[in-house]
């Protein structure tokens, strides 16, 4: 007789696990070239304003784009990107070399995984004490069109560390956004309390998508990747009130707007 019919478990059933699928956030990295102290210095400059901007994120390295076609020093890649918060997991695509290497360098291959490239970040511009550096380049992907999926709703506290993506669609928060914790949308972002994480909209590129929250006290705003952080001060008449942010034109490019919301 086996242990688990002794102990009263049924055949083929476990009482110390059980294996279920998952769907799990992932940010993707676009390797363009295996120059690696090139990429650090350019993160650096993209990322490096806002440190806190990732969480130990996981991330797959899509070498679909990678015109160079020597193996990338996989071990350095990933120390790289360990030091700016983010936890390399896979590859997608490139040469079987390539991915031979990829996989000894401890990472795996995930063919068939949809990637999510992380929004470039410009700074806004309005509103920052000092001059904005020269706009980043524009992102590679096609701006989301209107959004044809229901809103994702989501109606439980997020906690610091946790991510909800509504892909292709927009998001409704229904309860508060914790700091630390990160609410992002192809379309618009309305939360209904607190909003004291991240929030980004227009996450592909949609610069028509909106922020809305009903108290207005966040780390970070961004739309279509024009972004602004907590160390530029709210404005009194948005802060930790309802508010709506836009991305608007200016004579000096793009910048967030924030307005109240009035009864």
């Amino acid at each position: 007789m086996s242990a688990a019919t002794k102990n009263g478990a049924s055949p083929g059933r476990s009482d110390t696990f059980e294996l279920k699928s998952a769907e799990l956030p992932l940010v993707s990295l676009l390797l363009k070239s295996t120059d690696l102290a090139h990429l650090a210095e350019e993160w650096d400059a993209q990322y490096g304003d806002n440190p806190g901007f990732f969480d130990n994120d996981p991330l797959v390295v899509d070498l679909s784009h990678l015109a160079d076609p020597a193996i990338p020093d996989f071990k350095a890649l990933m120390r790289l990107l360990r030091q700016r918060n983010v936890c390399p997991i896979a590859v997608k695509d490139g040469t079987p070399e390539q991915q031979a290497a990829a996989v000894k360098a401890g990472l795996v291959v995930a063919p068939d995984v949809v990637l999510h490239h992380a929004p470039v970040l410009a700074p806004a511009q309005a509103t920052a004490p000092v001059p904005a550096p020269p706009p980043a380049p524009a992102p590679e992907l096609a701006p989301t069109p209107a959004v044809a999926l229901p809103a994702l709703v989501v109606d439980k506290p997020l906690r610091s560390g946790q991510q909800v993506y509504a892909r292709g669609r927009d998001l409704v928060i229904m309860a508060m956004v914790n700091p630390g914790a990160e609410v992002i949308a192809d379309g618009h972002i309305h939360v209904y309390a607190p909003l004291r994480g991240k929030a980004i909209a227009g996450a592909r590129g949609n610069g028509d998508a909106r922020i809305f929250a009903l108290s207005l006290e966040a780390e970070l705003i961004s739309i279509a990747g024009i972004y602004r952080t907590s160390d530029v001060p709210l404005h009194a008449d948005v802060a930790g009130k309802p508010a709506m942010v836009s991305l608007q034109p200016g004579p000096d490019g793009e910048k967030l707007v924030m307005e109240p919301i009035r009864a």
